[in-house]
């Protein structure tokens, strides 16, 4: 009994936060701000594409900034995101992408492709696929 009270006292004062390690609210403010979440994306001005026309193989490497639209055969590519994971996450890379075809008003794709795992989101298109490379800033 006397070995539990004593489990759950210190338990009680380990939890408790330090009243030495709180700054001052000068060294406060002058204190960087702290690292984004560990779940966030950091956004990239640019972006790195592989354009692929099945028809002849061949591969074309477009890049763009965000915002910029971007021709490919009758394709039109707009990138509206590009991020990457924090430092401190898994190497991973994502791009929201609008396309359309000038030949096929029916065809639009709007969506995210991920590095890591292209078949997440495909493109399809019976002529041309497109792959992100990576962002970059």
């Amino acid at each position: 009994m006397r070995v539990s009270l004593l489990l759950v006292l210190a338990a009680v004062c380990l939890s408790a936060p330090a009243m030495a390690q709180t700054p001052p609210a000068a060294a406060a403010a002058q204190t960087p701000a702290p690292p984004p979440p560990p779940d966030s994306w950091v956004p990239k001005p640019g972006v790195d594409l592989a354009a692929l026309d099945k028809i002849t193989a061949k591969v074309t490497p477009l890049a763009g900034k965000i915002g910029q639209a971007m021709k490919f055969g009758s394709l039109s590519v707009t990138v509206r995101s590009c991020i990457i994971r924090g430092p401190d996450q898994p190497a991973d890379q994502a791009a929201f992408l609008d396309v359309t075809d000038s030949r096929d008003a029916g065809f639009a794709f709007h969506g995210w492709v991920i590095l890591s795992d292209p078949a997440a989101s495909v493109m399809q298109h019976p002529v041309y696929d497109l792959r992100l490379i990576g962002c970059r800033g």
